[in-house]
């Protein structure tokens, strides 16, 4: 205990935000405690992965990657204590969500894109402090610290040919450009996507802070939990070195309230054990709000409003919500090209960028919709759920041609999923060439995109639960543009495009990138937090996520999120010295 208080920090979550600041108030030899709502994941139950080179390092905490329908896919918002999986979906009028749920929070489930924000993005809507040059050293240093790279030339999928096809035939060929991700590549591979990935071509070497992690063998199981380690999560480089630096993270503690405790703060918690609550407290002369946009909101909508321990909080809590523009397109591409093997590779390679004003005339540029064009993957376990998902109406219309449709989706990809288990099956092995010859998957391509929408959604307590309030009519312009330009890409290529009838007929989107409701502003009246990511009215209270996003960034927002984190955490430090204690 440190003068009356059990940490000197103690974060809640573990993701872009979480992470970033256990790691470096530990560097500085802050005592921290990082409380994560999930379960640690890795390849086998039971072992950390990172710990050694063969990755048997005990650890009971760590519960193996879901694979089969037995699994725990997915985290029950209302009723954690009975399922606790990979995935936390939340759904709202015309919006569904997608968060993930674990040590390291959104990097387990996010496509490894790591990359600037634009420097437009923070003309507006930034307190002044924050701008595109005040952020770049912290870029700089978010690039070392995850030892990002590019999908080497001889490994490219056949989804990026296509794009960069693509884009060359619309004439955009110079906004073509292959992305940095947060992967470990072996430059000695060559790998066509036409073969069927193995495993055994990984190679496992210790990272530069330690862990081990192998080379990407091209499993397509980025957003699942990388079978060989290859994809560099969170607890593979920042929490891997808070632990390092002696900072404590307790998985699946669901943080219930924050209260003032003297010149501190008490964190009330649920330990879930053994399908039950163990409640429990923690005291911290500082408090990291780190939940992710959704979860930071909620718990301190909860604080403000439920249990009225932060009465103080900000009016401007729950406003500025924004989906980031997330917005997928599929296309068939049946003739005259190589198959695409959407389950094959990493998620996303390439990009073509339109956060300029996006194609047509230049003189009319800054009023146009701004987003950036992505490849697409996904994992073939998962190919019925994500277009099943991709059907399914999040508006208030439930008419007959809906229930029709969803009905026969869930038929036709239910089918799909048997028939695909059946292959990967040993029985049936030797239809394995023929059923990938005939699969329409993989002449599939998962037209992806984000876009700066309105930010104009509001998030509440309504009957005791979160509520979003998302109006779609200022982001329509955006989200239009996207589809006429994916629409655009594939025909100039072949493609034949899928209709996206959840927007087009529901208003209906789905987003793994949620941004915004604790937003950055100049005083309590405009946002929640200052620049310095502390809360109003409550000192050594901050919130460090993509809730403090206060503008939509129109592409991964990861990378920004853990810039701006390195910044506060450096904020931290100087306005709350261990001497201080």
């Amino acid at each position: 205990m440190v003068d009356g208080y059990d940490y000197d920090a103690v974060v809640i979550g573990s993701g872009f935000g979480g992470s970033v600041t256990a790691c470096r108030l530990a560097q500085a030899g802050y005592r921290v405690l990082v409380l994560e709502r999930g379960h640690r994941w890795g390849p086998r139950e039971g072992y950390r992965n990172e710990g050694s080179r063969a990755g048997d390092q005990p650890d009971a905490d760590v519960i193996a990657y879901p694979r089969t329908s037995r699994d725990a896919w997915l985290w029950d918002h209302e009723h954690p204590e009975r399922s606790r999986g990979w995935l936390d979906f939340r759904d709202f009028p015309h919006m569904r969500v997608i968060q993930g749920a674990g040590v390291g929070g959104g990097s387990l489930i996010y496509a490894n894109v790591s990359i600037d924000a634009n420097p437009e993005s923070f003309v507006a809507g930034w307190p002044e402090e924050i701008t595109f040059e005040s952020l770049a050293p912290y870029y700089a240093r978010v690039g070392e610290m995850l030892e990002l790279g590019r999908v080497p030339e001889r490994q490219m999928s056949e989804r990026v040919k296509l794009m960069r096809e693509a884009a060359q035939a619309r004439g955009w060929g110079d906004r073509f450009h292959a992305v940095d991700v947060a992967v470990r590549f072996d430059p000695d591979l060559t790998y066509d996507s036409s073969q069927r990935p193995d495993p055994a071509t990984s190679r496992r070497k210790p990272n530069r802070h330690g862990a081990w992690q192998g080379s990407c063998a091209h499993l397509a199981n980025c957003d699942i939990g990388c079978d060989v380690g290859a994809k560099n999560t969170l607890d593979k480089n920042y929490l891997f070195v808070a632990e390092q630096e002696g900072a404590h993270i307790r998985p699946l503690h669901l943080v219930r309230s924050v209260e003032v405790s003297g010149a501190g703060y008490r964190v009330h918690f649920d330990r879930i054990v053994e399908d039950r609550f163990q409640p429990g407290h923690v005291t911290g002369r500082l408090v990291i709000v780190a939940a992710g946009s959704l979860g930071s909101t909620e718990l301190l909508l909860r604080c403000r409003d439920q249990y009225r321990t932060l009465p103080r909080l900000s009016r401007a809590l729950g406003r500025g919500w924004s989906s980031n523009g997330d917005f997928l397109t599929p296309a068939l591409h049946l003739f005259g090209r190589p198959r695409l093997y959407p389950g094959r590779g990493i998620t996303i390679a390439g990009s073509i960028n339109f956060l300029d004003g996006g194609p047509g005339d230049p003189a009319g540029a800054l009023a146009r919709p701004r987003f950036l064009i992505e490849d697409g993957g996904f994992p073939y376990q998962v190919a019925g759920a994500l277009l099943r998902h991709l059907a399914m109406n999040r508006g208030h219309d439930v008419r007959l041609r809906h229930q029709v449709l969803h009905l026969a989706l869930k038929i036709a990809f239910g089918i799909y999923d048997l028939l695909r288990g059946l292959i990967e099956g040993r029985a049936l092995r030797f239809l394995r060439r023929l059923f990938d010859y005939v699969d329409p998957v993989n002449r599939l391509m998962p037209w992806f995109a984000q876009g700066q929408d309105a930010a104009d959604g509001t998030l509440s307590l309504r009957h005791g639960e979160l509520h979003l309030d998302w109006p779609y009519e200022r982001s329509q312009p955006v989200i239009d543009a996207i589809y006429e330009t994916h629409r655009a890409l594939a025909h100039s290529t072949g493609g034949w495009v899928l209709p996206p009838v959840t927007w087009t007929w529901f208003r209906s989107l789905i987003t793994p990138h949620p941004l915004g409701g604790c937003n950055m502003g100049g005083d309590g009246a405009s946002g929640v937090v200052d620049h310095k990511g502390g809360v109003f009215e409550y000192p050594g209270l901050y919130v460090v996520d993509g809730a403090i996003v206060p503008e939509a960034l129109g592409l991964n927002p990861s990378k920004t999120i853990a810039a701006l984190a390195e910044r506060i955490a450096e904020h931290i430090i100087a306005d709350h010295p261990l001497g201080d204690r």
